[in-house]
């Protein structure tokens, strides 16, 4: 981990203020502060809610946390009180940019939305990601990610696959709308940059999850009037999964004429090398079923290595498939000050110029909560005074 002087992102000389919790909103920080912003995160003095999310080896520190609130300093504040929001928008007017998942109705009860905050600093980019928009009926609905997948339609490509509706087995909606949050963000400094403007960017969960599902699902239905249903045939089998081998599990996705007939040959099924299900792109999509099951009969002949090389020599792509505990043995160790030895989920993005970096490790709550209000000019006996009124919690 590199210290917090070397800051060599795109983002370094942003100052990012994050009153978000749970994971949308930290996981879209956690970018920006990889890629050089300096992120201040506040919290309640309970903590945020990813600090318990799943376990981890000490209080306050949940594996999600320890990779999740990196590159971020901590201050804890109660909002609910007028100093504490004083206290906040004071932070604001040294801030380039502002993050909350906060819906429209706390936030105007709080004192913190757009408005209040351009006040004090006229050029923030302030963004406001919630479950709906605040022009709909639901603006003030509570929405989490299990909420988010039902609304955008996910339960129903499990039902078009001949399943139950179910969700996926993961946080897709809170870590899509993350990313839409900090392109966003990045946009929208672009802009200032070129006009000396900031905006308000609003981000709504159901909204941003609706265009993810239907990019490919809304297929010949997105014509009007439909010329087919809704829902890609290719990726609704469910048969499109990984395939057993000899001796363990593989993905192999053919996806041209010549790949098929390769395939097909060394699986000892010549007979299937003229089958007209895979002659062109369109059989190849109607018949993905058959096609996928007919593949994954003649995988079983070979090893998962033996059939690697293979794909390798004739282009096909595949890879072994992967499980959890292989992914995290992948990833380097690092040494966290107060929670030990821990698995470090590096940044994906890769800069010439400059490149993101971890140069601090997820903070204690409101650890740097005396070092944050006195670089806005608070003395000693301003902070100790909101220490000593519950406003401000300090370790």
């Amino acid at each position: 981990m590199s210290t917090s002087e070397d800051v060599t992102g795109p983002l370094a000389g942003i100052r990012v203020l994050d009153l978000s919790s749970v994971l949308m909103g930290p996981a879209a920080t956690r970018t920006l502060g990889d890629l050089g912003a300096d992120v201040i995160f506040v919290e309640p003095a309970k903590g945020d809610r990813n600090r318990t999310m799943g376990s981890g080896p000490v209080e306050e520190f949940s594996g999600i946390a320890l990779n999740l609130l990196r590159n971020k300093r901590s201050i804890s504040v109660d909002l609910k009180q007028p100093r504490g929001s004083q206290a906040f928008l004071d932070i604001a007017t040294t801030c380039d940019v502002m993050i909350t998942n906060l819906r429209p109705g706390p936030l105007q009860r709080l004192g913190l939305h757009y408005e209040a905050v351009r006040d004090v600093r006229n050029d923030i980019v302030f963004c406001r990601a919630h479950g709906y928009p605040s022009s709909s009926e639901q603006a003030n609905a509570p929405a989490y990610d299990d909420i988010i997948q039902s609304a955008s339609g996910v339960g129903d490509l499990f039902r078009r696959m001949g399943a139950e509706p179910m969700l996926l087995p993961s946080l897709v909606a809170d870590k899509v709308c993350g990313l839409t949050i900090a392109n966003s963000v990045a946009a929208a400094l672009f802009h200032r940059a070129q006009t000396g403007q900031g905006q308000c960017i609003e981000v709504p969960m159901v909204d941003v999850m609706r265009a993810f599902v239907l990019t490919e699902h809304g297929s010949g239905a997105i014509s009007e009037p439909p010329v087919a249903d809704a829902g890609y045939a290719r990726i609704l089998t469910p048969e499109r999964r990984p395939q057993r081998t000899a001796d363990g599990w593989i993905n192999i996705l053919p996806y041209d004429h010549s790949h098929y007939v390769a395939l097909f040959e060394a699986g000892g099924r010549p007979d299937l090398a003229a089958d007209e299900r895979f002659a062109t792109p369109i059989e190849r999509v109607t018949h993905s079923d058959s096609l996928y099951r007919d593949v994954a009969t003649v995988l079983t002949q070979r090893t998962t290595a033996d059939w690697l090389e293979f794909c390798e020599e004739h282009g096909i792509p595949a890879t072994e498939a992967a499980t959890l505990d292989e992914l995290i043995d992948q990833l380097p160790i690092d040494e966290h000050p107060v929670a030990g030895p821990f698995r470090v989920i590096p940044p994906p993005e890769q800069f010439s110029e400059t490149p993101p970096s971890i140069r601090r490790p997820a903070p204690g709550i409101g650890e740097h909560g005396r070092e944050i209000l006195t670089e806005i000019g608070y003395d000693t006996a301003e902070i100790d005074s909101l220490i000593d009124a519950g406003v401000v919690t300090v370790p």
